[in-house]
């Protein structure tokens, strides 16, 4: 008898961290100091930071890993739990979000906006990071063959885009693809009462 196992989509965790400003550098080596234990764990994929503007302490820190199983590994090691613990005079407040497939940039499949609003998204994120990659590495693109070259640019522009660019410009464009919907008022019906009346 064969047993089918369902593959599971990779599976994205997404920590906002309010740091103390006056201990930033300590911060700073604190995160590399995690996201090089993280990378030593089976199933990660990769993580990326997106840091605040200058005078900002908050930071958005990404990971992902290919299964929910395998981020559950990582999140409930001991490693991780001393890692937490000395980061402690260092953060001041945690959120936790994780999200699996396109769910990481526009949200559960409730809320997300509709696929053509997705495209256009992606798009703008992608088309000036790929023409700014073209124009920097022109010359040292240009030598190589056209395998070598789609493969360098794609491998090299799919991480940035998926863990800085996207995440950023659906942020940017929140109200647009997200609008806040009317408020609905509801009138509640109360079921009438019928009295029996008994001979």
């Amino acid at each position: 008898m064969q047993h089918t196992q369902a593959h599971s989509a990779p599976v994205t965790m997404m920590v906002t961290r309010h740091i103390s400003p006056e201990r930033y550098a300590d911060f700073r080596e604190w995160m590399r100091q995690g996201e090089i234990l993280a990378a030593g764990f089976p199933g990660f994929l990769g993580s990326g930071v997106l840091h605040p503007p200058e005078g900002g302490d908050q930071f958005q820190i990404v990971m992902r890993f290919d299964a929910p199983d395998s981020l559950h590994r990582f999140e409930h090691s001991l490693p991780r739990r001393m890692w937490l613990e000395r980061g402690t005079g260092l953060v001041l407040e945690s959120r936790i979000d994780r999200a699996s497939g396109m769910d990481t940039w526009f949200g559960s499949p409730k809320l997300a906006p509709p696929r053509w609003k997705q495209a256009v998204s992606i798009w703008i994120a992608y088309f000036p990071m790929l023409l700014l990659f073209s124009f920097i590495f022109k010359d040292q693109l240009a030598s190589l063959p056209l395998f070598w070259r789609v493969l360098i640019t794609t491998a090299t522009m799919t991480p940035i885009l998926s863990f800085v660019c996207i995440p950023v410009i659906t942020r940017l464009l929140r109200g647009w693809l997200q609008p806040a919907q009317p408020k609905r008022r509801v009138l509640w019906r109360v079921a009438p009462r019928w009295r029996l009346n008994r001979r």
